[in-house]
């Protein structure tokens, strides 16, 4: 590709924002520049909004991709404008099999306005948001949700161990992906809802081309973003089937690894 891209698209946690939640310097002028020059910036994410404060005032600019891209999300106004949600019946029924499966598994769902766990389901982010908890993940749900998590909460399994077995249990019901290796959980969205669908949707109606985008991610829930975009690039120090997607590596976050290729990116003509 010779041409500056039209839009770029980044996963956070492990790509650009650093594990103690620092994004460099480096990494915020570069996407300033990109900005400046028209290129349209989308921040993809399996977070909740409610994790989305710090990028807004990191940055000024972009849009957001949240939950795996079970909604758009408007940083300036803080409000979520599209969302593909998991029913009640299926997050039921997702319990049921993954219980079947996966004996020691536990459950959280949250939505843009709540977060409910099981007791059973130890938090590594959300603690204190529900510090009660219920016996099943039944009794919590009321009705639609954007993500469902599935956790070992004793390590019995990795992620990766954990997400072909649900691959398996809940193939063409839900989509199913993880975004960290050395977790064991899961993270459970619709049916047809990843980060590389949404952003896809948002690309046609911007009347973009795949091939005037690029990405940037670390982990399996990256890997449809990877490779739907002409560019993409896995990060180094990511999951090791990052490259199957993508069609570069960058350096690890911890070196401005994305920043790098996106200050090269915009030396080449429009």
């Amino acid at each position: 590709m010779s041409k500056r891209p039209k839009l770029i698209a980044t996963d956070l946690d492990g790509t650009i924002v650093a594990h103690d939640g620092s994004i460099s310097p480096r990494t915020v002028a570069a996407f300033s520049r990109a900005h400046s020059l028209g290129v349209h910036i989308y921040f993809v994410t399996g977070r909740p909004p409610r994790w989305m404060n710090e990028i807004r005032d990191t940055f000024g600019f972009g849009e957001a991709i949240c939950g795996n891209g079970a909604m758009l999300y408007d940083l300036k106004t803080s409000t979520v404008t599209e969302e593909w949600l998991i029913s009640r019946a299926e997050q039921v029924e997702i319990a049921r099999r993954m219980r079947i499966a996966i004996p020691q598994i536990s459950f959280a769902i949250e939505s843009h306005g709540y977060y409910h766990r099981e007791k059973k389901y130890v938090p590594r982010w959300d603690i204190g948001l529900d510090n009660v908890g219920v016996a099943k993940i039944e009794d919590a749900i009321k009705g639609p949700v954007f993500k469902m998590l599935a956790r070992c909460s004793g390590g019995e399994f990795t992620s990766d161990e954990m997400l072909e077995i649900a691959l398996r249990e809940l193939d063409g019901f839900v989509t199913v992906t993880h975004s960290n290796a050395n977790e064991s959980l899961l993270e459970i969205s619709a049916l047809g809802v990843s980060k590389g669908a949404t952003l896809a949707k948002v690309a046609a109606r911007l009347e973009i081309d795949s091939s005037d985008c690029i990405s940037f991610g670390d982990n399996p829930n990256d890997f449809s973003m990877l490779e739907w975009c002409g560019r993409s690039y896995a990060m180094a120090d990511g999951h090791p089937d990052g490259i199957k997607f993508a069609n570069g590596i960058a350096r690890p976050h911890t070196g401005d690894g994305v920043a790098i290729v996106i200050e090269e990116l915009l030396e080449l003509p429009a």
